[in-house]
């Protein structure tokens, strides 16, 4: 695509990057056949081609961006389905991740749309608060009328979301072995420690399984990626150096073999600090180093020989994250892993395409992510599957709150076949491990 980006324009190294990626697209369009809110919408304007000229003419002429405009780059989900079809090799996602951060910088939002963005990246990245937001949301969801007046369909899509009970959260005892094979971080996460405490104690069972040394950093925040995907740059960078800083100090004082993510969305971001932060003379080293370790929980255990699974053929409906698929091209690690624990893997059609979730959409884009996670639904529910398995927490709870059967993390099921508890989403159901 042809750019006219002045040399004044150009000295500025995101839209240097930017009118790159601009440059490798070759308009051919086989984007528009797997991206989600083409598929669902038709409009040109929501594709990623679309989108890619929108945001050529915005950053070309240094506009103030229209609300036209915002509304379609805000209607992309970030799934990156787009990059796993591209011919070209276009670097969708750190394309829109500039035009958004240009947008918070030059667009100001309608008040309501300014302060729901703004206390969503108050909340969500920090788990004490994030508790206190769903306990309140609990009691507030009677007055959902109410708040959709106030607010529109994304206070209502919050309350909607909210679990009816929080599970506690139960240290797991862990068995480091004697001779480990490796030292690893498991990153804490913030939404998943809340909603889903036992994904962490079932990785530490099984990493601990696989022969690995399991480290938690107290220290350590946010990944970022929830700000990173409002355009609140700054802050997304800031919370990538805390970690960096974090982690850094673990490598040099006693090594690291990896640092280990369960959320993949989280995993994403990670594995991207090394660009995120490659104008920073005091982090670009680090932040490589850190992006070079960083692994999601299936990638490493698809390294090892983990013990014999005993599932006895149990039907699993696996439902790919795209962060997993498109964001890190993990594709068949987490199948294989299942299928050797012993469950008999089912992959939905049309699984490139995005469930809703993708990080803060389904609140902020709530009539989409509807009709995604309702198309996804269908795919699913014509496998016939005794249990839903998924590698990232936005996704359990997107596909959770209209699946019909138990929606569990991957890694809960591995645990479970290898030697662990029954997942909490499936008990009181008949689900007994063979023994054979």
């Amino acid at each position: 695509m042809q750019t006219n980006f002045s040399p004044l324009q150009l000295a500025d190294p995101a839209t240097a990057a930017s009118e790159g990626v601009i440059r490798s697209c070759v308009h051919c369009g086989f984007c528009t056949a797997t991206c989600p809110t083409y598929v669902l919408l038709g409009d040109e304007r929501d594709s990623p081609r679309g989108r890619i000229y929108l945001i050529k003419e915005m950053l070309e002429r240094q506009q103030t961006p229209t609300a036209e405009v915002v509304k379609h780059i805000d209607r992309c989900l970030s799934c990156l389905s787009c990059m796993t079809t591209c011919p070209s090799g276009v670097n969708y996602m750190h394309l829109v991740d500039h035009a958004r951060a240009y947008i918070e910088k030059t667009y100001k939002r309608p008040l309501r749309e300014r302060f729901l963005r703004s206390m969503l990246a108050l909340v969500l990245p920090h788990p004490r608060r994030f508790r206190l937001a769903l306990q309140f949301a609990r009691l507030a969801r009677p007055l959902s009328p109410l708040a959709r007046a106030l607010f529109g369909p994304p206070a209502s899509a919050m309350l909607a979301l909210a679990p009816s009970a929080l599970p506690s959260s139960t240290p797991v005892e862990a068995s480091p072995p004697v001779n480990p094979r490796g030292r690893i971080i498991l990153q804490r996460g913030c939404a998943e420690p809340v909603l889903r405490p036992q994904i962490r104690n079932a990785a530490i069972r099984l990493l601990n399984r696989a022969g690995y040394e399991v480290v938690l950093s107290d220290d350590e925040g946010c990944c970022g990626a929830l700000v990173h995907h409002l355009g609140r740059e700054a802050e997304s960078l800031t919370a990538a150096r805390r970690n960096i800083d974090v982690w850094i100090r673990e490598i040099e004082t006693k090594g690291l073999t990896a640092i280990v993510v369960t959320a993949s969305g989280c995993g994403t971001t990670l594995k991207d600090y090394g660009y995120m932060l490659r104008n920073d003379p005091s982090y670009a080293e680090k932040a490589a180093r850190v992006s070079a370790i960083a692994m999601d929980i299936s990638e490493l255990l698809a390294k090892v020989d983990l013990p014999a699974g005993r599932a006895g053929g149990l039907i699993v409906a696996y439902h790919p994250a795209c962060s997993l698929q498109h964001g890190q091209k993990i594709v068949d690690a987490p199948t294989r892993l299942l299928a050797a624990a012993g469950f008999q893997i089912r992959v939905p059609t049309e699984s490139h395409l995005c469930c809703g979730s993708a990080g803060t959409y389904n609140l902020l884009q709530p009539e989409i992510a509807g009709q995604l996670r309702d198309r996804k639904m269908a795919s699913i529910e014509a496998l016939s599957p005794q249990v839903i398995a998924t590698g990232n927490i936005g996704c359990m709870i997107q596909i959770g709150s209209r699946a019909n059967v138990p929606v569990v993390h991957t890694v809960e099921l591995l645990d479970w076949a290898t030697g662990g508890p029954l997942p909490p989403a499936m008990a009181g159901q008949d689900f007994n491990r063979s023994t054979t």
